[in-house]
């Protein structure tokens, strides 16, 4: 048994196919079964499962995924951090988030964060999706990614730093703009602006419409909530939209836009998730910490 076996067993697990992952290494599939036959013959079990569309660790597996996937990550890690400390560095920072979120939820802590560690290295991944924030962090590529909260996933911790209240995003001369706030009856009708449906945060939208009887009529594609304000703002549509800090729920923006309140659909909650709060560099915990100690207070509580 090998790291390697377990490295090319792990990306089968996720991958859900040895061809895929035979691609992905430029190899034959017939080289990624034998590194899966080698385990198989280690441990006396069968770890994966064929189905009609590919295959799945068994549960005897799983228990050597999980495993496997712990000792992989610390030694990762371990390696990484030696790495750091032969080139004279002081450490990095890996941190993969929405497009939206350095500007509203990081900038002022990167600045502290930075003056505490000026020789403290930082990488930002851009993803569009909770889901790739959470393959990354499987994958060890990050040690942090911020996120919409939501169902647990496996090998993951989630902690909310933020809950978002909804407000909807409206211009000035609307005529919804007269109000001190929206009600479901208002939310009928009108034509909505919103992410795409893989999104997270949208997701937990729908699921919220839902259980208030609100069918709304939207426009979809697009790629984050500043673009859906921009697009209010011009006029599209309306946006319903979690408070992000930086705009003001309680007054226009700059005189044409208004954000009022939806205190019907109950708040967003987003914050980190990492992989082992336990098993998290020195840096990175430093780095979450400041976050969420910067976090505007008129966000909500987590």
């Amino acid at each position: 048994m090998t790291f390697e076996d377990l490295r090319v067993f792990l990306a089968v697990c996720q991958a859900g196919s040895l061809s895929s992952v035979a691609r992905d290494l430029s190899c034959t599939q017939s080289a990624v079964s034998q590194h899966v036959k080698r385990l198989e013959r280690e441990t006396g079990v069968r770890l994966l499962e064929r189905r009609p569309r590919g295959v799945v660790p068994t549960p005897e597996g799983r228990v050597l995924q999980t495993a496997a996937m712990e000792g992989i990550v610390g030694l990762d890690l371990a390696l990484r951090r030696l790495g750091e400390l032969a080139r004279g560095e002081s450490g990095s920072v890996r941190v993969t988030t929405g497009a939206t979120t350095v500007r509203h939820f990081m900038s002022e802590a990167i600045v502290a964060f930075r003056e505490l560690h000026p020789g403290a290295s930082m990488e930002f991944r851009t993803v569009t999706s909770s889901r790739s924030c959470f393959d990354a962090l499987a994958d060890g590529g990050v040690d942090l990614a911020w996120v919409t909260i939501g169902s647990p996933v496996r090998g993951i911790e989630q902690r909310t730093v933020v809950e978002l209240p909804w407000v909807l995003a409206v211009r000035a001369d609307d005529p919804l703009a007269r109000r001190s706030r929206i009600g479901t009856a208002d939310l009928m009708g009108v034509r909505h602006i919103r992410p795409p449906e893989s999104c997270s945060s949208r997701a937990q939208l729908d699921t919220a419409f839902s259980r208030l009887g609100v069918h709304p009529v939207s426009d979809n594609g697009i790629a984050d909530w500043d673009t859906a304000v921009l697009l209010a703002e011009l006029g599209v549509g309306h946006a319903v939209v979690p408070a992000l800090p930086g705009w003001n729920p309680a007054g226009p923006s700059d005189g044409a836009l208004r954000f009022l309140p939806v205190p019907d659909l109950p708040p967003l909650p987003v914050g980190w998730a990492v992989r082992s709060w336990d098993a998290l560099p020195p840096l990175a915990r430093a780095f979450a910490d400041t976050v969420a100690r910067h976090c505007p207070a008129g966000s909500g509580g987590g």
